[in-house]
C-alpha cells in the first residue's frame, strides 16, 4: 500500500517536528523489499549534539510513527519497524561570509593542487540538487579526460538560491560540446521513465519458489 504517490513532501506544520518524507518506492520499486508494504523516511534536521540527534533510536522511532499519525499519513497499528540514520553534515550551512571563505580555498587548492577537483555538495559547499550534484561529477570526469578544465563546474546551478530551484542556472556559462561519444549522445537523449521493478531471472524465480517452499 502506498501511502502517497509522491517521491516526497515538505512538511509545514507547527504540531510536528519532522521536516520531509521520503516514499522510497517512488523513487524506485527495488527499494521496497516487500511489494506488499510501504516504506517511508521521515527526515529531522538538526545539529549535532542538540535534542534530536541525542534521541534514543527507539524514541525517534516512537516520535516518527506518531507525527505520521498526526499528519494523518499512517495508523501506527500497521508500522512494521523502524531504523534511525544519522547523517552528519547533510547539507552546508551558509554565513554572511561563506562565499568569500569557499572563493579563497577554491582559489589556493586549484592554484596548489591542480588535480584535485571538487565536486557535490560536501566538496564544494554548495547547497545543490542532487541532479546539479551529479552534474559537477560527470563533467569532471569530462576535464579529467581532456586533461584541461574544459568545463566550469562552479557554473553548475550557480543562480540557485535555498531552494529546489528547477532549472536556475543549470547550463549558464557552460561551453557547447563539440562533439559527443554514441554512448554520452544515448544519456543525453535518453528518457526519465517511471521505474519498475526488475523481473527476476528464472534462475532467480526458481531459487525464491524454493526459499518459499
Amino acid at each position: 500500500e502506498d501511502l502517497f504517490p509522491d517521491n516526497w513532501i515538505y512538511i509545514h506544520d507547527s504540531k510536528v517536528k519532522v521536516g520531509r518524507v521520503q516514499n522510497f518506492r517512488s523513487w524506485s520499486p527495488e527499494m521496497i523489499p516487500d511489494e506488499s508494504m510501504a516504506c517511508v523516511g521521515l527526515e529531522y534536521f538538526c545539529f549535532e549534539g542538540d535534542g534530536l540527534w541525542s534521541m534514543d533510536d527507539a524514541d525517534l522511532i516512537a516520535l516518527a510513527t506518531e507525527e505520521m499519525r498526526i499528519l494523518g499519513l499512517l495508523d501506527p497499528a500497521k508500522v512494521k519497524g523502524g531504523a534511525v540514520v544519522r547523517q552528519e553534515k547533510a547539507y552546508p550551512v551558509y554565513d554572511e561570509d561563506y562565499a568569500a571563505n569557499v572563493a579563497a580555498m577554491r582559489d589556493e587548492l586549484e592554484a596548489d593542487y591542480p588535480t584535485l577537483h571538487l565536486v557535490g555538495r560536501n566538496g564544494m559547499h554548495r547547497y545543490n540538487n542532487q541532479d546539479h550534484a551529479m552534474m559537477t561529477a560527470m563533467l569532471t570526469v569530462e576535464n579529467i579526460l581532456a586533461g584541461s578544465r574544459i568545463y566550469d563546474t562552479w557554473c553548475v546551478n550557480e543562480d540557485a538560491e535555498y531552494h529546489e530551484a528547477g532549472d536556475e542556472g543549470a547550463e549558464k556559462a557552460l561551453p557547447a560540446r563539440t562533439s559527443v561519444t554514441e554512448d554520452q549522445a544515448a544519456a543525453l537523449n535518453s528518457l526519465r521513465d517511471v521505474p519498475t521493478r526488475i523481473a527476476p531471472e528464472d534462475g532467480d524465480r526458481n531459487a525464491a519458489t524454493r526459499r518459499a517452499a
